[in-house]
Order: structure tokens, then sequence, then C-alpha cells
């Protein structure tokens, strides 16, 4: 008995094994390229016209309104100037959608709407208190 219970746990196993390897895998969904480019480049593909707000050499940053919502985006000279940019608002909370030297940040479903226009990475900033 016992030799005949491990055939055919082996054989169960065996198709288990072969199903799962002939079985198609579902196709991940085409990941969309990260925008790149200058403020207005960046901004014309988002459907904004960007009033700037800061234009200097290391950042330029405008506002932006569309039917998605307010948000502010800014572009970057340096990687290490975006980061550092980041790193201090996100103290304050918000949503960042970031890409190569830019960032837009905005309500969660400002930022969800230009994920799709803009690809890039979410990130999430915490609000510290004092309480």
């Amino acid at each position: 008995m016992r030799t005949e219970a491990r055939v055919v746990i082996g054989a169960v196993v065996a198709a288990v094994v072969l199903t799962g390897c002939t079985s198609p895998s579902p196709s991940p969904a085409p990941a969309i390229e990260t925008a790149s480019g200058t403020l207005e480049q960046l901004a014309a593909r988002a459907a904004c016209h960007p009033v700037v707000s800061t234009d200097s050499a290391e950042l330029r940053q405008a506002n932006c309104t569309t039917a998605d919502g307010r948000y502010v985006l800014a572009t970057f000279a340096t990687d290490r100037g975006q980061r550092e940019w980041i790193n201090e608002a996100k103290d304050y909370g918000g949503v960042y959608l970031v890409g190569r030297k830019w960032v837009a940040v905005g309500a969660q479903a400002v930022v969800t709407a230009l994920h799709g226009r803009l690809g890039g990475s979410v990130e999430t900033g915490t609000v510290h208190s004092g309480h």
C-alpha cells in the first residue's frame, strides 16, 4: 500500500509540475516609459500650462492646474539636488511622482492621473507633528 501511495503522489506532483510548466503565464501590463525633458515639455505631456514660480539654474518649479486637480511640477539640474529637495519636502507629507530630474507633487488622485501620463515612481511623505 505504501508503494502505491508513493506512486500516486509522485504522479500527482509530476502532473502539477508539467501543467505549471506548459501553462502560459499572464503577460505583465506594459510599463509606461518615464517622461523626460524640460519643465515645459513635461507640463505639455501632462496637459498643463505651467505657471513658473521658481526659475534658477538648479531648480525650475511651476504650479499646474488640470482637469485632474492642482499640483506642483519641478525640474532639477542634478539628481542629488532632486533627492535633497524630495527628502526635505517629504517631511511635510504629500504624494510625489518622481522621474529622472523631475518631480510632481499633489493629492493622491492627481498623482495617480499624472502617473499614467508621465510614468515615474510614486513616493509618499510623512507628516511629523509636534504632538
